[in-house]
């Protein structure tokens, strides 16, 4: 997104990337940029939660109307109201993804071709 914001502000529109990976967001030199921290899949926040996106989408604003020189960043001081633990297992469908799926087969392949040369110890189950 970053990027692809990088090339519309060059063609004259201004930008903001709402995202829950600043650092990297100012690495690839957006303009404007609201980090979060929040799962990923919820930029603006809680599904439902109205005051919670409307803050996230003040802040957005707020950057666009703040923003004297490229890269500036705001955050939004609010913390996901669920406990990381909860919330990194609610986050995960209950079916991964066939890409999803794919990558965790070659991992566990790699793992047992590393085993079976004697490269790596065998993992716990």
């Amino acid at each position: 997104m970053s990027v692809l914001a990088r090339f519309v502000e060059e063609a004259g529109i201004p930008t903001v990337v709402v995202t829950m990976m600043p650092d990297a967001a100012r690495r690839w030199r957006a303009p404007r940029v609201v980090g979060v921290e929040f799962p990923f899949g919820h930029a603006f926040g809680m599904p439902g939660d109205a005051a919670m996106q409307r803050s996230v989408a003040e802040h957005a604003l707020r950057a666009l109307a703040e923003a004297t020189a490229p890269e500036y960043r705001l955050d939004v001081p609010i913390e996901w109201p669920v406990d990381t633990k909860t919330a990194y297992r609610d986050w995960q469908p209950l079916v991964a993804s066939p890409g999803v799926a794919m990558l965790k087969k070659r991992g566990k392949d790699a793992v047992a071709r590393a085993a079976a040369t004697g490269e790596v110890d065998e993992p716990a189950s």
